[in-house]
């Protein structure tokens, strides 16, 4: 059977605009008679707006006569038209120009020699390749590894500037995440090391030095100052 979209505003719709028994829309939209009776009697989605099911495509008027008629019918759905532009469009792969594959291995050795934290997976759908020419590029083992030179994959055309900065900056507040983590960063401001290390000291260790330099003056010079 067809899902419906937005399941309980079509029931709310048909409680106040046909004479369908519970069942029969409980059946058509998917849910439980109690929860179509508790629509009609203004417990279960009261503030939800009723949704005609002719008009978005989802029910033809034939189905509905029909069921009117008939207790006993059961409602077909028929798709929507409305479905296609519903459904989360899925990013179809990036398509490199057969004139610009071959720079494909520069922009490769850019990022592992300038952005070695871009993880590959993200270098190849930037660059629309696959994780085994990462490898050949990074061990060289790659059949044109002697002409292979690290080019900037803007300026070769494979990706925009935009895309590159949001994958480059991606990748460093996932190792910046991580680090912290570890407590090799401190997140909220620089890491804080000992006055010993720094060379900056308290006021007790001020203190402390100004007591071990402080002249010590023994009874006769004090004597000898005052004549």
């Amino acid at each position: 059977m067809t899902q419906i979209l937005m399941p309980k505003a079509t029931a709310v719709w048909l409680v106040d605009n046909t004479s369908l028994t519970f069942d029969q829309i409980a059946d058509f939209c998917g849910l439980h008679p109690l929860e179509v009776k508790g629509i009609a009697d203004g417990e279960v989605a009261r503030d939800i707006r009723g949704a005609d099911p002719i008009a978005n495509g989802q029910l033809s008027r034939n189905e509905l006569d029909a069921a009117e008629k008939n207790p006993n019918y059961r409602m077909k759905a028929q798709k929507s038209r409305h479905a296609e532009l519903l459904k989360p469009v899925k990013k179809a792969p990036r398509y490199t120009p057969v004139s610009r594959r071959q720079d494909r291995p520069d922009a490769i050795a850019w990022f592992i020699r300038n952005h070695p934290e871009v993880p590959d997976s993200q270098v190849a759908r930037l660059l629309g390749t696959t994780k085994a020419t990462i490898d050949q590029v990074r061990n060289r083992t790659h059949w044109n590894s002697a002409n292979i030179k690290p080019v900037d994959p803007v300026t070769l055309g494979l990706a925009t500037q935009l895309e590159l900065d949001a994958v480059v900056r991606k990748a460093a507040d996932k190792r910046a995440k991580e680090a912290a983590r570890r407590g090799e960063v401190d997140p909220d401001g620089p890491t804080l090391r000992p006055a010993s290390e720094t060379g900056v000291l308290d006021d007790d260790d001020h203190a402390a030095d100004t007591e071990a330099e402080a002249p010590v003056f023994a009874d006769d010079d004090l004597e000898g100052d005052e004549d």
